[in-house]
């Protein structure tokens, strides 16, 4: 890919405009989950090690275009500067004076915080003048928030253009990651993608079956693929009115010589709870007044098989409903699998999306996946085959 990296600059005696994303939760004033804030240390300690002066621009909430006070990033200037072990300065402002001064007294060794960008109206608008006033601070712009890079805003995109500039470690990690799994993976490629609907993941689907070897499906998306092929799924989640779509997914998949793997068996119970009672049938069984809550053991072991052979998979879904009891066993045996081909050095292994890293999480084995998005919008898209403003401008 065309994108500079830190490797390609020098950064010695400048000022480093850094795009982060440390959108972190915060309950009772302080930050519940600092990992966004972990991510970006290996870009600022590079930054820092190298002579930069790391001025970081980052967004906090959604303030849409107003001054929100508990939306100000002031209120995590401690925690970020806890986390990255520096002295960290903030100004009031990402633009004008109050900007202008704390660049100019920023020392060595020191890290500036800016104000939320999205308190300006021009971020989001992605104004000409606003992105120019951002430039105007800096010598070099680095971007390593993949998470916002699917936005053309002022701080992701229009400052780009203005600046010599790169991917941080984490931009840098992100783009490789994706780019192994889907624009230059090793053979055979298993997407596994499951979810609720599988109206929000069409662009999804039709990009995948296009560019990997075995599509599996699973959550409420594969009712309606089973729906689609006459099987009664009873009173699950299904979307009935895209059985034409799955259709013609499934023809698409057939010409591009992908594989949809659908369930050949399920778990099945009368109430969503965790604990209901439940009882493993084949897929074509399953009672009228009954719902689909996982995949059954013969599936898993379908799937697992796949994996055996596989080169590369990327995950976005579960395979069912995970967070209750015991309809994640599906969910984590395939997991068990990825993580044992994946520490085996068999599989190239790339997850991403809100329920997917929740799923790995409460499985244990975050830490044996190649790579592990935090990105939501921005890796979805990716996977959709759209270009990203954030990324694009980088080139």
């Amino acid at each position: 890919m065309a994108w500079k990296t830190l490797d390609d600059m020098e950064l010695s005696g400048k000022v480093v405009l850094t795009r982060v994303d440390i959108n972190v939760p915060v309950a009772d004033g302080k930050v519940t989950d600092p990992t966004r804030i972990e991510r970006i240390k290996p870009t600022i300690d590079d930054i820092l090690a190298k002579g930069g002066k790391p001025v970081l621009l980052a967004h906090f909430g959604r303030p849409k275009g107003q001054v929100v006070p508990e939306m100000s990033l002031g209120l995590i200037k401690d925690t970020v500067a806890e986390v990255l072990g520096v002295p960290v300065k903030f100004a009031t402002d990402c633009i004008g004076s109050p900007a202008k001064e704390a660049v100019a007294a920023l020392q060595p060794g020191e890290v500036l915080l800016l104000e939320n960008t999205r308190f300006h109206k021009g971020e989001t608008d992605n104004d000409g003048q606003f992105a120019a006033s951002l430039a105007a601070l800096g010598d070099v712009y680095v971007n390593d928030a993949f998470s916002a890079a699917h936005r053309a805003h002022g701080s992701t995109e229009g400052v780009a253009k203005l600046l010599p500039s790169c991917a941080g470690r984490l931009m840098q990690a992100e783009l490789s990651a994706l780019e192994a799994a889907l624009s230059t993976p090793t053979r055979p490629v298993v997407a596994v993608v499951g979810g609720a609907k599988v109206s929000t993941k069409l662009d999804l689907l039709g990009n995948l079956v296009r560019k990997v070897d075995y599509l599996v499906i699973g959550g409420g998306m594969a009712n309606t693929f089973l729906a689609a092929e006459g099987v009664d799924v009873g009173k699950s989640l299904c979307e009935h009115d895209l059985a034409d779509t799955a259709r013609e997914i499934i023809k698409k998949a057939d010409e591009a010589g992908c594989e949809i793997v659908l369930p050949v068996d399920v778990v099945v119970a009368r109430e969503f709870k965790a604990n209901a009672a439940n009882e493993v049938l084949p897929v074509t069984e399953c009672p009228e007044d009954a719902m689909i809550f996982d995949a059954g053991p013969k599936s898993v072991a379908r799937i697992n098989e796949i994996l055996d052979d596989a080169k590369t998979v990327i995950m976005n879904g579960p395979l069912g409903v995970f967070e209750l009891e015991p309809f994640g066993a599906g969910t984590f045996a395939m997991l068990e699998k990825i993580a044992e081909q994946t520490n085996a050095g068999a599989l190239v292994s790339v997850a991403g999306g809100g329920d997917t890293v929740s799923a790995i999480n409460a499985s244990g084995h975050a830490k044996d996946f190649t790579y592990i998005s935090t990105a939501g919008g921005a890796f979805l898209e990716w996977m959709e085959g759209k270009e990203l403003p954030g990324v694009v401008a980088l080139g």
